[in-house]
This record gives C-alpha cells, structure tokens and sequence, in this order.
C-alpha cells in the first residue's frame, strides 16, 4: 500500500515547528540535521553560525505508514520561502476522539478556515492553517 509523507519548509523556523508538531503527535526524531554538519560543498559559501544552525533534515515518523519530513532553506543558495505555498497536510484519523485532539492541539494559535463539522461526503473534517503558515486537514471518514 502507498504512503504518503509530506516535506515541509522553512525559512529560519523548522525547529521550533517541528517541537511544536513533536507536542502534537508525540514519538521522536528519527533524523534532525543541521546544515552546519554538512561537508564543504563546492559552490557553497561558507556559512554563518545562524545559518549553520538550521536544520538540514528533520524526520518525525508519525505511525508505521506515515513521517512528516522537514528542513530550512538556505537563503544564500537562491531558494525562495512562502508560507503556506500550495500545499495542505492531510491526516487520517480511526475516530473522532482522535480528530478533535489533533484539530485542537494543531490549531493552537492558528487560524481555523473550516471548524471540525460532519461533511456532506460523510466525514467529520476540518481545515486550518497552523501557526507557523502551513495549511492542514483532517478527515474522519464516518462509519456508514
């Protein structure tokens, strides 16, 4: 069966987002690489002790089918940033219990755009955009 994972990205910030979703989810880092590890590269700058500091490569495994994955951009190396850039994070949930915890714990200082409700689709499903600028959803899919 398929997975998906999702990658996100940051401009200085991923750390602390990704402590944030840890307190959500719960587990611990698989991988958490900082740029300022990484071997000389040809064609890349020395870098500052800030930048040195972001993190390279993050890995949060969320169940056995699922790890959300992250890393900070490098502003010297031509990379653009902005927040909330075309994508969602969707999660599937086995009950509502579990939808209402993670909506409740994600959206903490967010933005909620659709509040947990059952759908026409016969979902119980909600969307927000977190505090850090990334957009989420999450769907309960309602015993028929």
């Amino acid at each position: 069966m398929a997975t998906v994972n999702t990658y996100l990205t940051f401009d200085g910030n991923c750390e602390q987002a990704f402590e944030f979703y840890k307190s959500a989810f719960g587990g611990e880092f698989k991988d958490l690489t900082r740029f300022g590890e990484m071997p000389p590269q040809e064609g890349i700058p020395p870098l500052s002790e800030e930048l040195k500091q972001r993190l390279m490569h993050v890995n949060l495994p969320i169940s056995t089918e699922t790890t959300l994955m992250g890393s900070d951009i490098l502003p010297n190396m031509g990379t653009s940033f902005k927040v909330g850039d075309n994508f969602s994070v969707s999660i599937g949930v086995n009950s509502k219990e579990e939808a209402d915890k993670l909506f409740a714990a994600l959206s903490a200082g967010g933005k909620v755009t659709m509040p947990l409700e059952t759908t026409f689709w016969g979902a119980y499903f909600g969307m927000w955009e977190d505090r850090f600028g990334v957009n989420w959803m999450i769907n309960y899919d309602l015993p028929k």
